[in-house]
């Protein structure tokens, strides 16, 4: 009867129907809630997850503040793009992983296996943390059906800092460069402003040189760097300065603006791009809710490079 609450009406995963942007059922981009696999371009999940922080906890309500904020952008055609994305990439929400958050031990474990799960279906995965250690079983399991991953990192930090192990969000992506699950001559990290004595092999492109070089210069870089690799791409929120994204667990001021994230983003669309997840938005923290905002719009331009790949045509307006 009528239309709206097409997150648990929708029988197909390419259907859009009309919704109050106030009311409603809130998947991401207003997906269908399913768990059937079959024919699924990509699996929108959340991994609500915040027990390796070192700061300011509370981005375990990440994914539920990222699917409130896509709202709007399910209303219209994608901008700047020009065209529905879902006319052409089939995505469904599968809702949140399941963790035992009082078993340290068994999350990583959960995490990977929820992954490899998804993952041995064919379809890609957009996932929301959670904390940046969610990442790290994320990353092993991209890594098992690709091989090693070129891993795009946007970040204010380097999180390859020396690792004494355990579950930690500033360790995993060393640890994972040393097994292998990255490949370090094909990745860039984008945004960084916290030091660290090594470089890991990894190409840093910190705040300030993009803020001086711009983006055509950062994109010749990392797609040089990434060519034709499977491209894993972890974009922690706190990459964003704080006039930006004031809600995150560790916020360093001198980030990139959203503007430039964005079109950092959207450049990246002749790359083979395998993942991504969106992290450390935490609600607490966040004012009108513009941190979780630029998280949705973040996920949602990454979709619509799929949907490019996929065959997706529009009619962008105006000068771009």
């Amino acid at each position: 009867m009528g239309a709206g609450d097409q997150a648990f009406r929708a029988k197909g995963n390419k259907e859009r129907w009309a919704e109050m942007t106030y009311g409603g059922a809130l998947s991401f981009l207003r997906r269908r809630y399913s768990r059937d696999l079959e024919g699924v371009d990509v699996v929108v999940s959340g991994v609500p997850y915040d027990s390796a922080v070192t700061y300011r906890s509370g981005c375990r309500l990440g994914p539920r503040a990222i699917r409130e904020a896509s709202v709007q952008l399910a209303e219209l055609l994608a901008f700047p793009f020009g065209f529905d994305p879902f006319e052409t990439l089939a995505v469904i929400d599968w809702g949140d992983c399941m963790l035992n958050p009082h078993d340290a031990a068994s999350v990583p474990v959960d995490i990977q296996a929820h992954a490899a799960h998804i993952l041995a279906s064919g379809a890609k995965m957009l996932t929301f943390g959670g904390d940046p250690f969610v990442a790290y079983p994320l990353l092993k399991a991209h890594a098992e059906k690709h091989g090693p991953v070129a891993l795009i990192q946007f970040d204010a930090h380097c999180d390859t800092w020396e690792d004494h192990g355990g579950i930690d969000h500033g360790t995993m992506f060393g640890r994972a460069a040393a097994e292998g699950v990255i490949d370090v001559s094909k990745s860039t990290q984008i945004g960084l402003r916290t030091y660290n004595d090594s470089d890991h092999g990894f190409e840093i492109l910190t705040a300030p040189w993009v803020h001086r070089n711009g983006i055509d210069a950062a994109l010749k870089i990392i797609k040089e760097r990434a060519g034709d690799a499977p491209v894993y791409i972890s974009f922690d929120i706190d990459g964003l300065d704080p006039a930006f994204a004031p809600g995150t667990g560790t916020p360093v001021s001198g980030g990139l603006a959203s503007w430039q994230a964005l079109e950092l983003i959207r450049g990246l669309g002749s790359l083979n791009l395998v993942g991504m997840d969106v992290v450390e938005v935490s609600p607490a923290y966040d004012h009108a809710e513009i941190t979780a905002i630029a998280a949705a719009t973040v996920a949602h331009d990454w979709l619509c490079l799929l949907a490019q790949q996929n065959g997706a045509k529009g009619k962008p307006v105006g000068r771009l």
